[in-house]
């Protein structure tokens, strides 16, 4: 019998999250309901506060969401990392304005504050760090620096739950918006989702109008009222991207576990570290003092002593039946945002050093460490 393949990632679904989607089911309300209603107010009390959460359909309709609300339109700037998924970038587009990107910083992973203070000109309105990997992103200059310019800040948090800075859980820093994915891989999946999350009132209530076509009130609302109200109102020009119930569903169960979720990824990363110790490989960057990474990605650097080209590891890593990924092509390297705004490797040199010799290995909670060990395995073999 052959060894089975070790995926990447796999989501940890529940008895308790699969109740939860046959009551909905059954119930006969699957689309916004009482179940998004009710993961909006557990996640809003898990983050404390004084938050308000929306819930949407991905992260990338948050972060649209986000930046719409803050008033980003045509002839604005808006600074991101170019070391992000896509999404972080093409919501700036959504809204006509224009990206600017800048590099990393080599020990976080995550956005070069003092790159972000150079880029700013007299169109900057907004600035969106992204927390990568788990770990958070130097929050507190960064956010002294939008306070000196008047800008706004929208975190991108898709990998972030439950981060802290600063000793504060992501999501309730002193940012305008922040945004968390649900995706299948994240630290917690309702399939698709995310939340969109704010202090600020007006903010929520642009976000839930703009959320549903630019309707002053939902389906849930209208529907269940004990008067007859059909009626509403188009305010403005929205979009389509309410969660459903059933996705919420799995969301209620998955956030009671974030902790023990956390708490397993991060056994699993010192597992890592442990058995790479002496080996040629950089591990990724903990979370600084007094603070929780998530872990929901870990992500290795080839030593530049090793002659093995990343591309190979990969390939001999999945010829042992270990999936691998790569986190991330630099934006700058894409067609679209390299032709469009004229990037070149050269004007990020960090973040291509990185994408040149890095590795995202298996972390999942249905992880054991006999799998932990097993990759390990593979990972001295790929590096003969």
């Amino acid at each position: 019998m052959t060894t089975p393949f070790l995926p990447f990632a796999l989501p940890e679904i529940g008895e308790e999250e699969i109740a939860e989607v046959v009551n909905a089911l059954r119930s006969g309300w699957v689309t916004t309901g009482p179940k998004a209603k009710q993961f909006e107010a557990d996640f809003a009390s898990f983050l404390g506060g004084g938050v308000e959460a929306i819930a949407v359909n991905s992260a990338t309709a948050g972060l649209h969401l986000g930046l719409e609300a803050l008033g980003v339109g045509p002839g604005d700037e808006v600074i991101t990392t170019t070391h992000t998924f896509t999404a972080t970038a093409e919501i700036i587009r959504y809204l006509g304005a224009d990206p600017v990107f800048v590099d990393v910083d080599a020990n976080t992973l995550c956005i070069d504050v003092n790159a972000v203070e150079g880029a700013i000109s007299p169109r900057t309105k907004a600035i969106i760090p992204v927390h990568f990997a788990g770990r958070a992103a130097d929050m507190g200059p960064l956010l002294a620096i939008a306070q000196r310019h008047g800008l706004k800040v929208m975190e991108d948090a898709a990998h972030a739950l439950p981060t802290t800075s600063g000793g504060k859980l992501v999501g309730t820093l002193e940012s305008e918006v922040t945004v968390f994915s649900f995706y299948a891989n994240k630290t917690i999946t309702t399939g698709e989702g995310g939340m969109l999350v704010t202090r600020n009132a007006e903010i929520a209530r642009r976000a839930r109008v703009m959320r549903l076509h630019g309707i002053n009130r939902d389906a849930f609302d209208r529907f269940t009222a004990k008067v007859p109200s059909w009626y509403y109102e188009v305010v403005a020009p929205g979009f389509k991207y309410n969660m459903t119930d059933i996705a919420a569903s799995m969301g209620i169960h998955q956030l009671k576990r974030a902790y023990a979720f956390q708490k397993k990824r991060e056994q699993l990363a010192a597992l890592y570290d442990e058995a790479f110790a002496g080996l040629p490989i950089v591990c990724p960057p903990k979370a600084a003092n007094g603070d929780v990474h998530s872990w929901h990605l870990y992500v290795i650097q080839l030593d530049g002593s090793v002659s093995l080209g990343r591309d190979q590891f990969i390939e001999r890593m999945f010829e042992q039946g270990i999936g691998c990924s790569v986190h991330y092509i630099p934006l700058h390297l894409h067609p679209y945002w390299r032709d469009n705004f004229h990037l070149t490797p050269e004007m990020f040199p960090v973040s291509q050093k990185i994408y040149e010799r890095t590795v995202s290995l298996p972390l999942f909670t249905r992880m054991t460490a006999n799998d932990v060990a097993r990759v390990v395995a593979a990972v001295k073999v790929a590096l003969r």
